[in-house]
Formats: structure tokens, sequence, C-alpha cells
């Protein structure tokens, strides 16, 4: 049997079942950012598996070019005055 191209976008279904817990908070997080329960659930469940096999993922180099990778993560970082004032400040929950 040939594919024609309309086959690339068949949608299948996806069943689950969670406690109404996490039922309310899934609703609750799509309704903040105006979309559906499902529209919400299928891009955190793609960005997850997505992450998941990037994690996986494999650089090969060769030996020269690692040492020097290596190197620059062993430098001691820069002083970056903006970064320590961040870092000192309170957070924005702990302000009064």
């Amino acid at each position: 049997m040939t594919r024609n191209a309309s086959d690339a976008r068949e949608l299948y279904p996806v069943n689950l079942r969670v406690r109404a817990e996490t039922r309310s908070l899934i609703d609750r997080a799509a309704g903040l950012l105006g979309r559906t329960r499902s529209d919400f659930m299928i891009e955190a469940a793609r960005r997850a598996a997505e992450d998941a096999i990037l994690d996986q993922r494999v650089i090969a180099t060769d030996r020269d070019s690692f040492d020097r990778f290596i190197a620059i993560l062993d430098r001691p970082p820069e002083t970056n005055d903006k970064l320590r004032k961040t870092l000192h400040a309170p957070a924005p929950w702990e302000k009064g």
C-alpha cells in the first residue's frame, strides 16, 4: 500500500489515566497559558522526549580539541560584577 502526503499528518490517540489532582494541576497550567489540556500535555511530553533524546547525544572530537575544551572548562571564571550583584541580591519572592 502506498502512502500519500496526508498520512504524515495523521493523528493518533494517546490515552492516559491520571489522578484528579494531577488533572487539575494540568488544567490550571494549561488555562494560564490559554491552551487546551491536550495541547499542553502534548507540548510538555514532546519537550520532555526531546530533552531525553538530547541528553543521550554523544559528541565525538579529536584529542587536541577535547584537551582545549577541558582547559577552558578548568579555567577560573572571569570577574563578572553584574553576576556577582545578581547572586547577592535577594530573590524576588524574598523582597518585602
